[in-house]
Formats: structure tokens, C-alpha cells, sequence
């Protein structure tokens, strides 16, 4: 029997939207576990400056040569709203880091709008970027990084959301979140052996999640069975899991405390 499926310290995951949130908290948990990690930004540059460091200290902890740190995280800057610029992103990553193992395509975009005012969701510039961002950036990146992946054995993980599996947030994304989730179902099946999954968090207290009411997010945890929400550090983990897994894809792993059960 071989031996199950698991990064090691060769390998190299490219995370987007990274410099803070969920992208961070994943970037974090990839190094804590000896994984060269390339983060991605587009206009944050101290913010990912600073979390290089903090993946620099947490690279060494993980037993890698400190000697070596330096040259086992990145940050490039890239517009991933940009076909072209994905492509970008990519070829830098493979050609400064030597290979590719992983993907974590956490980019996404809404905008704050009343669920159940129709006539708050019909703006068609809402459509085309939720469109863009949720559903063609992604495919855009795994169209890229593809070859990358097949080579390595390694796999494609995107950022869905609750929004995708149960009606909520603005119609523009909550449609497209079910688009991006049908999406990876659909490369799954075409882009095998690579592997390709996605998270679907419910409200996440990132800097955009703080946001909404506090009486939303205290009314979702009321209705939670575990009475909290997720935190990013949950969702990180699950995508580690998801990233070690020899046998999983085309999955959506919903983390929202039991909200939609």
C-alpha cells in the first residue's frame, strides 16, 4: 500500500488575497507545518510585510534550517481580478520557488446589500465583479496553475461560502458563491488526478466580518447547535486537511457551526 499523501518541506502553496484574514490565518498554519508558503497581495504591502515575518519565526519553529527561511516564503504583488496577472502570479511562484503543490484561491468580492430587497440586488456592476472575482478568477488561476499541479500531485482549494449553499448575503453573491462551487465540482471531474476542493465558512470575524450588526452575528450563533461561529484558524485547518488528503475531491466543506442544519 503506498504512503498516504502529505506536504512536506518541499512543498510549495500559493495562497491569494493573503496578506490578512483567512488568507493570513492559512499562510500561518501551512508554515506551522514546514510548507513553503507564497502569499499574494494587491495593495496591503506593509500588512504583507509583516505577516512574511511572522511566517519567517514560524518556518523556523517548524524545525526548517533558519538559515533557510528566507528562502522559503515569498510575497508577490498581483492584481487577481486580472487574467493575465494570475497567470503572472503563478509562473513567478514556480519560477522563484522550483515547483507547486498547492493552491489556495481565497480571493472574492461582495458588496453590502439588503437580501430581500430585490430592487437593492439588480445593480449589474454587482453581477459582472461577483461574477469576475467568485467565479472566473478562479478558473482563471486553476486553468494557470494546472500543469504546475499535475506535476507535483498536488491540488486546487478554493474560498466558497455559506452564502453559496444556503441564500443569504447579496443575491449577486450569493448566486456566484453557487457558481464557484459548482465550478470546482466541475473541474474535479475534469482535471483529475490534481485535486480540487473548496471551504464554504459561514460569518467570519475577519475585518470584513466585523461589518455586519453585531446582532446579525449574535443572532447566527444563537441559532448555532455549538453557539459560536467559525474562526478563520478553523477554516485554515480544514483546508490543511483538504490539502493532505490523497482521496478527496470535488467537496465542499461547509464550517458554520451547524447554522444551515
Amino acid at each position: 500500500m503506498s504512503e498516504p499523501y502529505k506536504l512536506s518541506g518541499e512543498s510549495v502553496a500559493l495562497i491569494t488575497a493573503s496578506s490578512a484574514g483567512l488568507g493570513a490565518a492559512t499562510a500561518k498554519a501551512l508554515a506551522r507545518s514546514g510548507v513553503r508558503v507564497v502569499i499574494n497581495y494587491l495593495s496591503s504591502k506593509d500588512k504583507a510585510e509583516k505577516l512574511l515575518e511572522e511566517l519567517k519565526a514560524l518556518q523556523s519553529k517548524s524545525g526548517e534550517a533558519a538559515v533557510d527561511k528566507e528562502s522559503r516564503v515569498l510575497a508577490i504583488m498581483a492584481d487577481v481580478s486580472q487574467r493575465t496577472e494570475l497567470s503572472r502570479l503563478v509562473e513567478e511562484t514556480v519560477h522563484k520557488m522550483g515547483r507547486l503543490d498547492l493552491v489556495v484561491s481565497n480571493q472574492g468580492w461582495t458588496r453590502m446589500r439588503n437580501f430581500n430587497d430585490l430592487d437593492d440586488n439588480v445593480d449589474e456592476s454587482d453581477w459582472d465583479k461577483c461574477f469576475n472575482m467568485n467565479v472566473k478568477s478562479h478558473l482563471f488561476l486553476f486553468h494557470a496553475a494546472r500543469k504546475h499541479l499535475e506535476a507535483s500531485g498536488g491540488s486546487f482549494i478554493t474560498t466558497a461560502s455559506l452564502a453559496g449553499v444556503k441564500p443569504s448575503g447579496s443575491s449577486a453573491y450569493s448566486v456566484t458563491k453557487a457558481a464557484q462551487i459548482h465550478l470546482v465540482k466541475s473541474l474535479a471531474l475534469i482535471a483529475g488526478p490534481v485535486r480540487v476542493n473548496s471551504v464554504s465558512p459561514g460569518i467570519l470575524l475577519t475585518d470584513w466580518g466585523l461589518q455586519f450588526p453585531a446582532s446579525k452575528v449574535e443572532t447566527a450563533i444563537g441559532k448555532s447547535p455549538l453557539k459560536r461561529v467559525a474562526s478563520v484558524e478553523d477554516v485554515a485547518q480544514q483546508i490543511l486537511f483538504l490539502a493532505n488528503s490523497a482521496s478527496t475531491t470535488g467537496t465542499n466543506s461547509v464550517l458554520d457551526a451547524g447554522l444551515s442544519l
